[in-house]
């Protein structure tokens, strides 16, 4: 059973099980390794209280979106758009006449914005038959657009002393942003691992042919998943609000490529049906701390991408490698 939940007592299941054990202490070490470099090369910094709690705020908006795309990835789909959504859903939730009605309204609006913009890409993926790159690579476009009309391309500054009051304060000493990353990886770990919807997403992602002759609504549950997904966007664009004080059309950008990346990291498999939150969650981790070691050292950006563009290729070399292993040990 490839999800975070043990599966069946069988030979193939444990060694999938204790495969997946091992890649996750990879994952764990190469955490402990860049925090050790992090130390290394700036020890006046790295663990600060300031900066440890920098790298959870940021951890944290990229941690909720790349549960969402967990989801969409074990469909054997991908969602392009997720940035573009995050900077739609902030800028739509900071116009002065949204902020007219208050702080709960805001976070509603982004809600509700988060939550179209997935259903519009679920629906057209499973009813309209558009393949999830084109369909996600128009939405990227379209919602940029969108927020850059709206916005007239200004930062719109959040002018709710309630709504900065609340997301950027503590909760027992660790931040709101932090304490709601929390709940939504352990709400999307229990829908994923406990629930039918996780068990039918597996099976989708697995075998879409295999889980509609089961009784499975296909395409139904694919614009779920979506729609998901654009719920994750909502909740991550209340978090990159709060935590910049500000909503702007520029929020969100190289969010695909992080989520993926930390998706992929995590031990997802690009081709549907096997994956975790555990993973993911490990993968957020490393490529924030990556960045921060970057910044920290004044390292530049374009150096930043190269290596994380790195990093994916490594990732899903060493999945290929594995898929053709077990392959290979299911014919022997």
């Amino acid at each position: 059973m490839p999800a975070d939940a043990p599966g069946p007592a069988t030979p193939r299941a444990g060694g999938a099980r204790r495969a997946w054990d091992v890649r996750l202490l990879g994952l764990l070490g190469v955490l402990v390794l860049l925090c050790a470099v992090g130390y290394a090369t700036r020890p006046d910094a790295f663990l600060t209280e300031g900066n440890i709690s920098t790298i959870l705020r940021l951890a944290a908006a990229i941690g909720v979106v790349s549960v969402g795309m967990t989801f969409v990835v074990l469909t054997a789909g991908i969602d392009l758009s997720v940035g573009s959504v995050v900077a739609l859903a902030s800028v739509w939730m900071t116009t002065v006449a949204t902020q007219s009605y208050g702080p709960v309204v805001m976070v509603l609006c982004a809600l509700l914005v988060g939550l179209g913009a997935g259903l519009v890409n679920g629906v057209l993926i499973s009813y309209g038959r558009v393949v999830p790159f084109i369909t996600t690579l128009a939405m990227l476009a379209s919602a940029r657009g969108l927020a850059e009309r709206i916005s007239g391309r200004r930062t719109q500054v959040v002018e709710s002393p309630e709504f900065g009051a609340f997301f950027r304060g503590s909760l027992l000493g660790v931040p709101v942003l932090v304490w709601l990353f929390a709940l939504v990886f352990a709400v999307g770990w229990v829908l994923l691992n406990r629930t039918t919807f996780g068990r039918r997403t597996l099976a989708v992602g697995g075998n879409a042919e295999a889980a509609r002759l089961a009784g499975i609504n296909v395409r139904r549950h694919i614009a779920l998943v979506y729609a998901l997904c654009g719920l994750c966007c909502g909740i991550a664009a209340i978090m990159v609000v709060a935590r910049t004080n500000s909503g702007a059309s520029t929020n969100g950008l190289s969010y695909e490529l992080d989520a993926i990346a930390a998706v992929v990291i995590g031990g997802t498999a690009l081709a549907g049906g096997r994956g975790t939150l555990l993973g993911t969650l490990v993968g957020v981790l490393i490529f924030t701390v990556l960045g921060n070691v970057f910044t920290l050292n004044n390292l530049d950006t374009d150096i930043q991408n190269i290596a994380k563009g790195l990093v994916i290729v490594v990732a899903v070399l060493l999945q290929h490698r594995t898929l053709r292993g077990r392959r290979a040990a299911a014919t022997t």
